[in-house]
């Protein structure tokens, strides 16, 4: 079969929308899709399964409703309610403690509660929306993130925030998530020592009587809004997770959501040939012969999609990548995520790509609408340039046997958006019932919370045994066998080092005949 007719075969399009996924560029045959037949079978009944409420999540015994949510969110008294605290804000009508109109809007959660967001924010108002002045924002909020406990973000945030002025989300399912609890713990002290009240400046998005729930409204917070326990963080963009911080920077969130329906509807498709989800995850299937053994690499031809590729390594790789499937079997799955933007990325991991390893498939996104019409003197404008650049990246890749995916937008917009995000959505679950695993749950981020909860216990042991020995002065080697943790030291050692750059009890000399530090504690 020649190219044309090819592309032509294995292209789908949604003729109401113009959004189109071709699947031509990837090395299969009828005879490969025919195969999958038992899988696209359970996983059609499976996903059925997910949209009519049962137990999809049984590691934890919870439901997945992300998919079902949406359909109704729109007429709920929840989305009402989210829509009249933003009208509010805007309007002035909610004002901070001291009496002045908030005019910035700090979100501080981790994972999707901040994916999520960022991605939104750049994709629809765009880098510099901060940069506007208020007439222009139409009295919708500047937006800032707080997503890590890194004091660099901490401290770079409050160089710019007026606290007088900034609103303050909270977004944590359980509210003990420890990065999002340290800044606020951190800004709640900020607060308190401009002598303004954290309270009248603090809004929650969280579950009933988690935490947070109840430190917010035992606090008097301005508004607490529940999130359901059933929607994972990296498929909460589409739920209140995503619908606050949207109201309150202007985005059209129905609009969002209208996008992310019709995706849904469109992926409900029995016939798998034309289910774009269904074709997706068999292109990712057949790549990686069912192991993940082909990474996944995201070229958005759009700078306001930078972001899409860090949002789907968390989608992707946080709920394909697992050890263990559902009956209790050792396969270690996953898919690796990484990209950038198109047209830059020519100048840089392209060459890799190009002329590299083959353990790859490149999937290419275009917005066919310029976002600006910029003539460049030769007959052509910017935009023909970055088309051109797609396509023949992509020939480029092909003609060696590169294997492609090609998405095209008619223009980007919230409704766009809510597409791109449902497809995905869509096709790890359906990928997750291919490979057998369990999507909807992260036992790798359990493990590495509780070995980072062991460092912090280890800490704490140290200074109490430091505070009884002081003054001390030793290698590392020496002083965990002095506290009675030899077989520690490497991590003594560690915490040693920040402690000489943080502390004024803790100092450190390199000894260059030993090729060691030697620590003094006070």
């Amino acid at each position: 079969m020649d190219w044309v007719a090819r592309n032509s075969k294995y292209t789908l399009t949604d003729a109401e929308s113009g959004f189109s996924i071709a699947f031509a560029g990837m090395n299969f045959n009828d005879s490969d899709i025919d195969a999958l037949s038992p899988l696209f079978e359970r996983a059609k009944k499976e996903v059925a399964r997910i949209e009519a409420g049962e137990i999809k999540n049984p590691d934890e015994n919870r439901r997945v409703t992300h998919f079902t949510d949406r359909i109704t969110y729109t007429q709920s008294a929840l989305y009402a309610e989210v829509e009249d605290f933003a009208e509010k804000v805007r309007s002035g009508e909610i004002r901070g403690a001291t009496g002045k109109s908030f005019d910035a809007l700090v979100v501080n959660g981790i994972g999707g509660s901040a994916l999520g967001p960022q991605l939104m924010q750049f994709a629809v108002n765009g880098p510099y929306w901060n940069e506007f002045d208020r007439e222009k924002r139409k009295n919708n909020l500047k937006l800032y993130f707080l997503d890590n406990t890194d004091s660099a973000e901490f401290a770079d945030l409050l160089e710019v925030m007026d606290p007088e002025r900034t609103l303050q989300l909270v977004i944590s399912k359980s509210g003990g998530t420890r990065e999002t609890k340290n800044n606020m713990i951190a800004m709640e002290d900020f607060y308190a020592s401009n002598g303004l009240d954290f309270a009248k400046f603090a809004v929650a998005i969280t579950m009933k009587n988690s935490q947070l729930d109840q430190h917010a409204r035992s606090n008097k917070w301005l508004k607490v809004f529940e999130m359901a326990d059933s929607i994972g963080g990296r498929t909460s963009e589409t739920s209140i997770v995503g619908h606050v911080p949207a109201a309150l920077t202007g985005v059209d969130f129905k609009k969002f959501l209208a996008g992310a329906c019709a995706m849904d509807s469109w992926t409900r498709n029995t016939q798998k040939t034309a289910n774009p989800a269904m074709m997706l995850s068999a292109m990712w299937y057949i790549a990686g012969k069912g192991k993940g053994d082909r990474n996944m690499v995201i070229v958005p031809y759009s700078d306001r999609l930078v972001l899409l590729s860090r949002y789907l390594q968390q989608l992707v790789m946080e709920s394909l990548g697992k050890a263990l499937d559902l009956d209790g079997k050792e396969v270690h799955q996953g898919l690796n995520v990484f990209g950038n933007k198109g047209g830059t990325d020519a100048h840089a991991f392209i060459q890799q790509l190009n002329d590299g390893r083959d353990d790859f498939f490149a999937t290419f996104i275009e917005v066919l609408s310029d976002s600006k019409k910029i003539a460049m003197g030769d007959g052509f404008a910017m935009g023909d340039y970055l088309h051109g650049f797609l396509e023949g990246l992509s020939a480029a890749l092909r003609g060696k046997g590169r294997q492609t995916i090609q998405i095209k937008l008619p223009k980007l917009d919230e409704f766009t958006l809510g597409q791109i995000i449902a497809l995905y959505e869509r096709a790890v679950a359906v990928y997750a019932e291919f490979i057998n695993i369990n999507a909807f749950h992260q036992p790798g981020v359990q493990a590495y919370k509780l070995a980072a909860n062991g460092i912090l216990e280890l800490a704490a042991e140290l200074n109490t045994s430091l505070k009884t020995l002081a003054p001390l002065t030793g290698t590392a080697a020496d002083i965990a066998a002095k506290v009675g943790k030899a077989d520690k030291t490497v991590e003594i050692a560690g915490l040693l080092d920040k402690a000489a750059l943080n502390s004024e009890n803790v100092s450190r000399t390199f000894d260059t005949t030993s090729g060691t530090w030697i620590y003094s504690v006070k």
